[in-house]
Order: structure tokens, then C-alpha cells, then sequence
């Protein structure tokens, strides 16, 4: 087993599928089946809405419903990490992580529905401990429910650990006391670090893949063990030839995920990693990696090997169907667009209104406006088509954070070439433009989701570059999170966009 398991090996003939099975900025998926649908849901991190939630019915073609939450919850202010689904009895419930506002603090919160369309009903903070509580996961054991979840990882001189508690049977309410299921371990590969537990039973054993190391960012070193025991409060055993997946080219630090088993009992490991090329760029993406497993000694392995696959056999027979490119004009349709922002400002204030996208300046503050969309792979080519204003400058826009910005931006008469760098707002270049243009098309084109060219054309005119060497955005991923593109404004307070048409393509131009 241990050969074939550690080996690279190419999937069946027949059905397959590529990862990403979920591209773009989708970390610590959580997974569930409810009947033949799968439903999931991912981190969000500083964008709203809070935690996307995607749906499935062969774990490789998604849909995307919504957002878990419309309405940020009121104790929240940020930080929307590592939701995991639950269903039980027709409700859907959500146990989530985020930034309480009165001391900036992150712990986890929980939310139910019966209708994933409509989101999610906010039930408040459900656990603080010590200086941060991040991962829930809940699992139902004989009938009574647990939540476990990652402690101490903040607290000075203390080994990081996973820990559980019995919930009320409503789910709502933690009644148990803590008890404790592994433990980091400094002088192995876990670095000191043991998170995004995800928990499930086969035969007489519990099992909990987990991630460590560190999760993000261009350092990131993620790998993923696995640990079992006949009970789910120990004592837990660590598989000796830990970790099980591992970095290689093509797919960077995976971990942070759940397991789904099929109907016809296949298991499927959910979660995420950078793409080798696209790196943080674009984000930690939906990934899919089979477990299969050694009847003898009982423990899984990877199908193809430590390292995620780049293809493999598909969970069902239909074919993975390619994504669309997005191509909205607006005064034909535009409703159902996919829009971001960034949580830490004022939600942003649109409508689709007279033919046009009208997004409102609502703040005389450098950062400006910005509504955004998730960029699902490193090369593309964003296009906007804009009316002119003379009090407003209308940009298509890279944007990591209010501190941290890329764009091109138009007011009557003339275009900006713009970057806000650590706070500090520069205007790279400028360049006048007829008066009378009704209508102008801003193009930026991105490579490998660092390099940018920006450009611009009116209705009867051709292509006009700005940038006459492709311009470095490598400062703008954030940590845990990869920028968006989309529209951002400045100037006068309570002006409104005049954004005609938009498309995203992607792929070399």
C-alpha cells in the first residue's frame, strides 16, 4: 500500500477532471453532503459578502448560490475565515470565525438555515477562548454533537492543540467541558502548528486529517497528516509517516479542508492550495484529492500520490464543464453579477439603473470606492466600458486593500495611471483624451496576476497601451488573501459611476 500510495500515478481512462474544482480565492473549503447534492463553503477573509457558498451535484462542476451571510454579523468586524458546514434534521447550520469588534479578538461564531438560498439567520458568538478560538468543526457522535476547534495558537510558551466540547442538541450552545485531541509537536514537521482539523469515521476509527506549518503568503510551507483513534476524545494516534500531502509544482501548501464521501463510497478530500504558477496572486483555490485506503493496516493515503493532483477520476460521470468567461452589458442585464468589497469600509452603494452600472463615491478619502470580483486565474483580460464624468475619476482597479491599490482611471478629457502603495497614493502617468469621447473602453491585462498592462480605446478606435513595460503589482496580495479587480472611484462625494458594459476573459489576449 505504502509504495502504490506514495507514488505518482495517472488517473483511469475515462472520466476526469483538472483542479481547481472551485478556482479563485476559495481557502479552508468545508464540504457536506446532503442526499446526491454537495454544498460548500470558504473562507472570505476582509471580503464581503461574508463566506461564499458554492453547489454541487458531482463535486467537480459548482454553482455559485450566495453568500453565507448578507448582513455582516453584528458582533464581527472582519477576519472571515474557516466556516464549516453542518446538516442535520433539514437544518443547515454554519460555525464560523471571525474578528469580534469590541477587543479585535477571533473567535467563532454559529448561524442556521433551512433554505441555503436565502442565507444564513445569525445566532452570535458562540465560544471565546483565551486569546483566539479559529477552526470550528462539528461532527455527531452517538447521537450527541462536538465542536472542536484549533486553541492557544496565540498564547505565548503554550504547545498549539485541538480541542473539543459536547454542543447542546440544538447545536447553538456549548454544555461540555474542553477536552483535548492533539497536540502540535515543535521538533516534527508540524512546525509548532495543528489547524483545520476535519474529522470522520470509518469502521472503528475516528479519523482527523490537519494542516500545519504555516498556511499563507509567499513563505507558506502547508502540509497535511492524518491522526486516528476508537474514540473521538483519544487518545489520538499520528501516523508515523506523516505528512500525507505536501507541496510539489503544479499545487503549493495545500491543506485546511474536509472529506466527503460519495454514495458509492469513494472518499474526497476538499481543500485548498496555490496554484504553481499563479501562486498568491490569485489566492489558496479549491482543490479535490482522493483517499483510498489499505484494508490491512487501516489507515488512507492519497490516491496519486503526496501532492495534489493536477488530474484525476472524476467522483460521477459528467464531464467538468469550463467556466464561462463573464460578459455583462448593462442595459440589457447585469443583476447577477458576483460583486465583493472590502469589509473594513462602507458597504459599497450600486444599482443597475438606465443602461448602466451606477456605483455611488461615498467618501472623499484616497482609497475611494472599489467593487470588485474574484479573480479566477493569474492571466486575463478585464475590460470596462465607461462615460466619461468631470468630477469623478473612474477607474478599472487592482485592489488588495484601501492601502494597497493598481489602476487606470478616466475623467472627461483625460486618464490616470494610479497606484496606492502603503498608504501613499502616486500618479504614474497621465494623458489627455478627447473632450467629446461618449464612451471609452479601459483595458487592463493581467499576467501570471502580477504583471499588468493598462490601456485604453474609444468605440472607433484602437487599442492605446499606457504602460510601456508591464508594471509589477506583486505588493498587492495581502497575507491570507489575493486582490480583486474591478471598479474603483474618487472625487466627488456622492457621484455615480457611468459603467456601460464589463467583461473578464481569461487566458493569454
Amino acid at each position: 500500500m505504502a509504495l502504490r500510495a506514495y507514488a505518482q500515478i495517472s488517473p483511469s481512462p475515462g472520466v476526469t477532471y483538472t483542479n481547481p474544482v472551485i478556482a479563485g480565492d476559495f481557502a479552508d473549503p468545508s464540504v457536506i453532503r446532503v442526499g446526491d447534492t454537495y454544498y460548500a463553503v470558504g473562507t472570505s477573509s476582509e471580503w464581503g459578502p461574508a463566506y461564499p457558498l458554492y453547489t454541487s451535484g458531482d463535486l467537480v462542476n459548482w454553482t455559485y448560490v450566495g453568500p453565507v451571510f448578507h448582513q455582516l454579523p453584528p458582533w464581527t468586524m472582519g477576519s472571515y475565515w474557516a466556516p464549516e458546514l453542518f446538516h442535520r434534521n433539514g437544518t443547515y447550520y454554519v460555525y464560523y470565525t471571525a474578528r469580534r469588534k469590541s477587543d479585535r479578538r477571533s473567535f467563532i461564531g454559529v448561524a442556521t438555515t433551512r433554505d441555503l438560498t436565502k442565507g444564513f439567520t445569525d445566532h452570535g458568538l458562540l465560544l471565546e477562548w483565551t486569546t483566539e478560538a479559529i477552526d470550528p468543526f462539528v461532527i455527531e457522535d452517538a447521537g450527541k454533537l462536538y465542536m472542536t476547534w484549533k486553541a492557544y495558537g496565540l498564547d505565548q510558551g503554550r504547545a498549539i492543540e485541538i480541542l473539543g466540547a459536547e454542543l447542546s442538541a440544538d447545536g447553538l450552545r456549548v454544555t461540555g467541558p474542553p477536552f483535548s485531541l492533539i497536540r502540535a509537536e515543535r521538533d516534527t514537521w508540524e512546525k509548532g502548528g495543528a489547524e483545520g482539523q476535519a474529522i470522520f469515521k470509518r469502521g472503528r476509527y475516528f479519523y482527523m486529517l490537519y494542516s500545519g506549518n504555516a498556511c499563507c503568503g509567499p513563505q507558506c510551507n502547508y502540509q497535511v497528516g492524518i491522526a486516528r483513534a476508537e474514540s473521538l476524545r483519544g487518545p489520538w494516534e499520528k501516523f508515523a509517516d506523516n505528512p500525507l500531502l505536501v507541496s510539489d509544482t503544479d499545487w503549493k501548501c495545500p491543506g485546511h479542508g474536509t472529506v466527503v464521501v460519495t454514495p458509492d463510497r469513494r472518499y474526497f478530500y476538499l481543500h485548498h492550495a496555490y496554484n504553481g504558477v499563479d501562486f498568491t496572486f490569485t489566492g489558496r483555490q479549491g482543490v479535490l484529492s482522493e483517499l483510498i485506503w489499505d484494508d490491512k493496516s487501516q489507515w488512507p493515503a492519497f490516491r496519486y500520490g503526496r501532492s495534489t493532483p493536477t488530474r484525476a477520476e472524476s467522483p460521477g460521470q459528467a464531464g467538468q464543464k469550463r467556466p464561462l468567461p463573464l460578459a455583462v452589458d448593462f442595459s440589457r442585464a447585469g443583476g447577477n453579477v458576483p460583486w465583493v468589497w472590502d469589509v473594513s469600509l462602507p458597504r459599497p452603494v450600486y444599482r443597475v439603473n438606465q443602461g448602466y452600472l451606477q456605483l455611488v463615491n461615498t467618501g472623499s478619502d484616497q482609497a475611494g470606492v472599489f467593487l470588485g470580483l474574484v479573480i479566477k486565474k493569474g492571466t486575463y483580460t478585464l475590460s470596462a466600458d465607461l462615460v466619461p464624468q468631470a468630477d469623478l475619476l473612474q477607474s478599472v482597479c487592482l485592489y488588495g486593500d484601501a492601502r494597497n491599490q493598481l489602476g487606470l482611471g478616466i475623467r472627461q478629457g483625460s486618464l490616470e495611471l494610479w497606484q496606492i502603495r502603503e498608504g501613499k497614493r502616486t500618479i504614474l502617468k497621465t494623458q489627455p483624451i478627447p473632450e467629446a469621447a461618449p464612451l471609452v473602453t479601459l483595458q487592463v491585462r493581467s499576467k501570471e496576476g502580477r504583471f499588468f498592462e493598462f490601456g485604453w480605446r474609444t468605440k472607433d478606435g484602437s487599442q492605446t497601451l499606457l504602460t510601456e513595460a508591464p508594471l509589477d503589482g506583486s505588493f498587492l496580495p495581502r497575507w491570507d488573501r489575493a486582490p480583486r479587480i474591478g471598479i474603483g472611484l474618487s472625487g466627488k462625494d456622492q457621484a455615480s459611476s457611468r459603467v456601460r458594459a464589463l467583461s473578464v476573459h481569461y487566458g493569454e489576449p
